[in-house]
């Protein structure tokens, strides 16, 4: 599929690669997110950031990208990035060696320090698209975002199910959150009828090998 004039491939992983480009982006990884629950006295498995980064070294491997792009969010809080473990520090290095890295700040992680290595912007250009944490307001002749974590809702045969997507159109497109403790906003939500204002988008669903397009038909609301 192209956004913006430039060919994009959709991954079941929830990522996205750009050919042209070598580089291979991802949104909202929300690291962290299992231990910020536990200061606030909710026990949940402290492995999200394991399985997080696990995930996306299997990405890296598969498409060996020459950049990552992280669209923001990638922290799940301000103090996420001191309640990192060192095991994960070193595998976050390991896999920023030898490309390039940039982190797109968003309104969960606004300051990114040095010490998380890479690049840190608030939006990056390929080409004539803009990679950026949250979708911009009104038209665009091409853009890349996160914020919004789109999942679907698919009903086929009577049945259910809900799944993460990648939802857009020639011109924008909006990622899956990449982060293993993420949920998600149902695509005929309205955030999502603001994007779009004629109407017109095309929802990817992701399968355990694939990613398959969904007819507008078969997506319910919550």
């Amino acid at each position: 599929m192209q956004v913006g004039g430039i060919e994009v491939v959709v991954d079941c992983s929830r990522a996205l690669y750009v050919p042209g480009e070598r580089t291979l982006v991802v949104a909202d990884l929300h690291l962290e997110k299992g231990s910020a629950f536990a200061v606030r006295g909710i026990m949940l498995p402290p492995y999200d950031t394991r399985e997080t980064l696990h995930r996306l070294a299997a990405v890296l491997v598969r498409y060996g990208p020459h950049h990552v792009v992280a669209l923001g969010d990638s922290l799940h809080d301000r103090s996420a990035e001191s309640r990192l473990p060192a095991a994960e520090r070193s595998e976050l290095s390991r896999m920023q060696a030898g490309r390039a890295w940039t982190w797109i700040t968003g309104n969960h992680d606004p300051e990114i320090s040095a010490g998380l290595g890479g690049g840190v912007a608030q939006s990056l250009n390929l080409g004539k698209v803009v990679l950026r944490h949250e979708p911009s307001t009104g038209e665009t002749s091409g853009e890349i975002a996160g914020h919004l974590h789109p999942t679907a809702r698919v009903v086929l045969s009577g049945a259910g199910m809900r799944r993460p997507c990648f939802i857009g159109n020639a011109n924008r497109l909006v990622l899956p959150a990449f982060g293993a403790f993420t949920g998600g906003l149902n695509v005929l939500d309205q955030a999502f009828a603001a994007l779009f204002a004629d109407g017109r988008f095309d929802v990817h669903v992701l399968g355990q090998n694939g990613v398959y397009p969904v007819a507008r038909a078969n997506l319910a609301p919550e």
